[in-house]
């Protein structure tokens, strides 16, 4: 890591370590899927065709889901970071937090004029639910979110569907605006491109997200990272290392047998309905409990080394910019890949994109080390927190 980027006093290394990997991983699955243009180009050797597919199918099990999760998981982290910070100050950050969210709403309304997969508007209706929870007790919090990440709703239609086999539930309302998107994407000109986004691509992200049961998975993330923060799981001692190797084994233990049931049930479910929800629940508590292994084996590592190994700390100034780098690698993705663009969607495949991915993250990383070798936070980070507190002497 360059010496000349400090890192303040109050961050935790690890933390920004695996913010920033996660966003790599991030970037990894955007580009595979052409943000959001779902096209394999014909014509390619027979050879590429078949390391295509493998490269596919190895990055969407291994990251898929388990990136965003982990992304998850760290915001509420920082809501705790934050919640103590100002109480140690004297300061109540509740309604400054719930103004901050507001903020964020904004930045997810530029990122989603370029990008119809944005996650920053869930972020901030879903980060309300950290404000009462900020009262709550431990126990509480937990409990709480273990119901959440269980997707009672999704088990609820289970249910009501095999008890009512007529039961017919729109679970892909968002179809026909994905196609509408579609479209755009693959033939219309920048100016079409953002008048879609602003109203069709919100629908479309909005109810994939609401069918995908990421309503539910958010807010219990989200209430895990801010007891992961109460416990001071991210601060190296033998209790946290005690504790992240019970989660490592935890998570192992919950993901073969939720694999199997994910792998090897849904052929026998004849029920469409059942079916559609049974795809929802299972593959998220999969992917729970992949990322639990993933991030429990990550912060070891970190441990294990003392102040983690050099690869860990290599991504630390591209997770503290994770807020400019998330929305510009966007920009910079649909630019590659939209018509209005290059339109590489027609000629890439897996494995090429990959490869663009892995530059998009290689040119970020490097700016952001430029960058915070001269400045304390990334650009838009800066401007949130001027916002956060805009008329306050803090």
């Amino acid at each position: 890591m360059n010496p000349s980027v400090s890192l303040p006093s109050d961050r935790l290394s690890v933390v920004d370590a695996l913010r920033g990997f996660a966003l790599l991983a991030i970037v990894l699955l955007h580009n595979l899927e052409h943000y959001n243009i779902y096209f394999a180009p014909e014509g390619l050797p027979e050879w590429l065709q078949q390391l295509d597919g493998t490269v596919w199918r190895t990055t969407f099990f291994l990251l898929a889901g388990k990136a965003y999760a982990t992304f998850s998981l760290l915001f509420g982290f920082s809501f705790y970071v934050q919640m103590r910070n100002a109480r140690g100050r004297g300061v109540d950050f509740r309604a400054r937090f719930a103004w901050r969210m507001l903020l964020l709403a904004g930045f997810s309304q530029l990122h989603a004029l370029f990008y119809n997969g944005d996650i920053l508007l869930l972020y901030a209706v879903m980060g309300l639910v950290l404000i009462p929870a900020s009262g709550w007790k431990n126990r509480t919090v937990f409990i709480v979110a273990t119901v959440l990440m269980l997707q009672p709703l999704e088990w609820g239609k289970v249910i009501y569907a095999m008890l009512n086999p007529d039961y017919r539930d729109p679970v892909t309302a968002f179809g026909r605006y994905a196609e509408q998107a579609y479209m755009v994407g693959t033939q219309g000109n920048f100016i079409q491109t953002l008048r879609d986004n602003i109203w069709n691509g919100q629908l479309f992200n909005s109810l994939w997200q609401i069918g995908a049961g990421r309503l539910f998975q958010t807010p219990a993330l989200f209430l895990y990272g801010m007891l992961l923060g109460r416990l001071d799981l991210f601060k190296r001692s033998e209790r946290s290392v005690k504790v992240w190797r019970k989660l490592l084994v935890a998570g192992v233990v919950m993901f073969i047998p939720l694999y199997l049931l994910q792998t090897y049930v849904p052929a026998h479910i004849a029920n469409p309905v059942v079916a559609a929800h049974y795809g929802v629940a299972v593959p998220m508590l999969v992917n729970f409990a992949f990322m639990t292994v993933l991030v429990s084996f990550f912060v070891l590592c970190w441990f294990h080394k003392g102040d983690g190994y050099k690869f860990q700390r290599a991504v630390i100034p591209y997770g503290r910019m994770s807020l400019t780098n998330y929305i510009t690698q966007s920009v910079m993705g649909v630019c590659l890949y939209y018509n209005f663009g290059l339109g590489l969607y027609r000629s890439t495949g897996a494995t090429q994109t990959l490869l663009i991915g892995l530059g998009i993250f290689a040119v970020q990383l490097i700016f952001s080390r430029l960058w915070l070798a001269r400045h304390k936070q990334g650009p838009l980070e800066y401007l949130w927190k001027r916002g956060t507190w805009i008329g306050s002497k803090q």
